[in-house]
């Protein structure tokens, strides 16, 4: 981020085409009326011409747009150290009153270092310097041609009035006449349907209700949403620029004022209100604060004016001065953030009342409504948007591009394919579940503009963080695994896992064992397992001791994990399979087998047995027997067996393995697990 400061010491203050030296009149009355401003009669100023307005979809060009030059006037109400900033690098035009002023402004202009090749005149006498107040309101119409919308101006000032017609006159573009009493100050848009001002609005319009304003704001402007808010700061001029400004489409930035202060609450209403409301990208406005206290020394840090990718904020050399500059910084990322320091701004009078942005007429515009905050998961998104270019040039086919990354990765680049009119689209790969992507748009025409949107790109793009939403990946046949015959659990039943999704799904873990019953997975798969769009995997279920219980089911559960979601496949058998000897109760007989897992001695223990013979039986994880035990037991009260693994013949590796323990007409079966 690059920040400086820009300092000049005011040696004289111009009004009119009179240098005001040694008496100094009162700044307040000559931003707002002066005495006899007061005593005319508005209808005394110049009459106003109405039109129609501007044909099809409208649209207002907000002051982040891009411009293609600023308008300020002569005799200048700022400082020469802001002029040559800005004609760095865009076209200064300057309002003249004659061709001796604009000889007189530009051997000013070489005296102090100013860049001549990026300055232009514009003859047309003017009764004041706020070009904001009575500057040109651009629009582009539906057929995207460029246009200024022009109002009556309110102040009886004829020639500060006149300004939008010469504008419109020196760049070649339409007028249209829009018959509602305003003032640029009082005005701001986010250039995607949305403008606010404050009621001051509907206090100079008396004779047209609060509806009918707003219809002139949507028939000339294309605002549907017009926001005429209660003014905070307590000073006659309720102007909106001096307590808020629009940064992008989304974002807002306003004054605060200390909490010992009586209008401090008007002001956290305010935020609050905006933090509410929905932005032009369907969310949430993001509001950002200033601290603007007033008084001397002033704080106009509201009142900057943004040109490009840079903002020119107005200081004072005051204590807030750098956090204001901070502020900025923190809203808007990527833009050059410049300090203009000048001994004559005011607390509703600095340099955004002074200056007016000329909508570049040729722009090349990126229309997009993007994808933000939290969303729901996709492994792709799809991204569009309308492309168009003023200039009538063509679009470079291959310069339509979607810069993206995810999370902390490097940016990467897929070309957007032209669909139909101005429409453009492309996708954003590669997405995985919670990831964050950080995208941008870009665009260039034969005319040599290229655009991006958000305005200023990589350092500070839209993003989107996804939450995956659990939805159906994987289809089983059957639904679930019933064993219903003996040939069922010799020969196993086939279960059909199907990937129903467009990508791949990864299988990380298939429960291979019964808890319940002893069923099991023959031959399973390596894992974890890739399991490829619309493509199957085979299992073969296999039953091969089955548990003595009561009841017409046995019901067990095989978990099958992947990536995004763990899956039950309910695994059953038919009690009329369970052993015919199963005629005593659950309660007669407990059988219980510890440790579990177990190393070197395993013990039984049999409660209740109507026999004294106990028969022990333990199977390896393929069902081959291991040991097959008689016991004659001393009492059926309760019984306990130690089997030392020494005993057994065959190695019995660290692993898993089942038991069957029959007494008299009971039999149970279990799992057990082995360990070093």
């Amino acid at each position: 981020m690059k920040v400086k400061v820009l300092t000049i010491t005011i040696i004289a203050l111009f009004f009119g085409n009179v240098i005001i030296g040694q008496t100094q009149p009162d700044w307040r009355k000559l931003h707002y009326l002066s005495e006899e401003e007061m005593l005319t009669p508005f209808t005394k100023s110049k009459t106003f011409y109405p039109t129609d307005p501007p044909e099809g979809i409208i649209r207002n060009v907000a002051e982040f747009d891009q411009m293609q030059g600023v308008l300020i006037r002569y005799p200048f109400g700022i400082p020469m150290e802001l002029i040559r900033e800005m004609a760095e690098d865009i076209m200064v035009v300057t309002l003249v009153a004659n061709a001796s002023q604009q000889q007189t402004v530009t051997t000013q202009y070489q005296n102090n270092n100013v860049n001549l090749e990026n300055c232009d005149f514009l003859i047309a006498p003017t009764n004041s310097y706020w070009t904001r107040d009575y500057g040109p309101w651009f629009v582009f119409d539906g057929n995207n041609q460029p246009g200024i919308v022009n109002f009556p101006y309110n102040r009886p000032r004829p020639n500060d009035d006149d300004v939008p017609i010469r504008m419109s006159e020196y760049l070649d573009i339409d007028l249209y006449g829009m018959d509602l009493i305003s003032t640029g100050g009082n005005y701001m848009c986010t250039g995607k349907g949305l403008s606010a001002s404050t009621d001051l609005v509907w206090d100079e319009n008396p004779t047209l209700t609060h509806e009918e304003v707003s219809g002139f704001i949507n028939d000339y402007l294309g605002n549907p949403i017009y926001d005429v808010l209660d003014d905070p700061l307590g000073e006659y001029i309720k102007h909106i620029d001096c307590w808020s400004k629009y940064l992008s489409p989304n974002k807002i930035l306003l004054g605060q004022v200390p909490t010992t202060d009586n209008r401090y609450q008007d002001y956290e209403d305010l935020a609050d209100y905006f933090a509410s409301q929905t932005s032009s990208y369907g969310t949430p406005f993001e509001v950002y604060r200033v601290f603007t206290p007033g008084d001397y020394p002033y704080t106009p840090y509201t009142n900057s004016l943004i040109l490009n990718n840079k903002v020119l904020v107005p200081i004072t050399g005051g204590p807030y001065d750098n956090d204001a500059l901070a502020a900025y910084e923190e809203a808007m990322p990527g833009y050059e953030i410049i300090g203009i320091m000048y001994n004559g701004w005011e607390n509703t009078d600095a340099l955004h009342c002074r200056a007016k942005g000329i909508a570049d007429i040729g722009m090349l515009y990126i229309d997009h409504m993007p994808t933000l905050g939290t969303v729901a998961y996709h492994p792709e998104y799809d991204i569009s948007a309308d492309i168009t270019a003023a200039s009538g040039s063509n679009i470079y086919a291959d310069s339509v591009l979607i810069y993206y990354k995810i999370n902390s990765g490097n940016y990467t680049s897929t070309v957007m394919e032209y669909v139909s009119d101005v429409t453009y689209t492309g996708t954003i790969e590669g997405v995985m579940p919670s990831d964050t992507v950080s995208y941008y748009l870009f665009a260039a025409d034969e005319s040599g503009r290229n655009a991006k949107q958000p305005f200023i790109g990589e350092p500070d793009p839209f993003v989107f963080k996804n939450v995956y939403f659990p939805q159906t990946e994987l289809a089983f046949n059957p639904d679930t695994v019933l064993f219903e015959t003996t040939e069922d659990m010799i020969y196993g039943i086939p279960l059909h896992i199907t990937n129903l999704t467009s990508d791949i799904v990864t299988i990380n873990s298939i429960t291979e064992y019964g808890d319940e019953f002893m069923w099991y997975v023959e031959e399973m798969p390596d894992l974890p397992y890739v399991l490829s769009e619309d493509d199957t995997l085979n299992l073969n279920i296999l039953c091969d001791l089955p548990v003595s219980k009561f009841g017409e089911l046995v019901i067990d559960t095989m978990l099958i994990e992947t990536d995004l979601d763990i899956y039950a496949e309910p695994i059953m058998i038919d009690g009329d399979l369970l052993s015919e000897i199963d005629d005593v109760t659950l309660t007669e007989v407990h059988i219980s087998a510890y440790p579990n897992p177990f190393t070197n001695q395993l013990n039984f223990i049999i409660r209740n047995s109507e026999s004294n013979e106990v028969a022990i039986q333990i199977f390896d994880y393929n069902g081959r027997l291991i040991l097959d035990k008689l016991k004659h037991l001393i009492s059926s009260n309760e019984n306990h067996i130690t089997i030392n693994i020494g005993e057994v013949k065959a190695e019995l590796k660290p692993g898993l393995y089942f038991y069957r323990i029959t007494s008299g007409n009971t039999t149970r079966s279990g799992k057990l697990i082995r360990i070093e």
